[in-house]
């Protein structure tokens, strides 16, 4: 199994998601709206803003060069519970993000 079908498989129950190859790397989008990518180093990155930035920098996450996505932490990704939450959180911001791209 690739790290691309892990990760969908992790994230397939959060809706209709959706993996594509992007720049050297994958990105990972909820109806149509980007909320997560994999780098071509093979790490998940959630996207962030300020009502979930300070949970990655107290995590440690290290962010995706100057772009708003952090670094799952690993604890995360093994945690059900606590994958669902931030995904919920990365998917939300990721609609935001879109509607206002969008005049929406």
């Amino acid at each position: 199994m690739t790290y691309r079908d892990y990760v969908g498989d992790l994230l397939d129950p959060f809706g209709d998601v959706t993996i594509r190859a992007m720049f050297g790397g994958h990105g990972i989008f909820e109806s149509g709206d980007m909320f997560a990518l994999i780098s071509s180093e093979e790490r998940l990155y959630f996207k962030a803003d300020d009502s979930n930035r300070a949970d990655y920098e107290a995590a440690g996450a290290e962010r995706f060069q100057t772009m708003p996505y952090y670094e799952v932490p690993e604890e995360v990704i093994e945690d059900p519970g606590a994958l669902a939450e931030w995904a919920a959180t990365s998917i939300a911001i990721g609609h935001a993000t879109a509607s206002r791209k969008k005049g929406r």
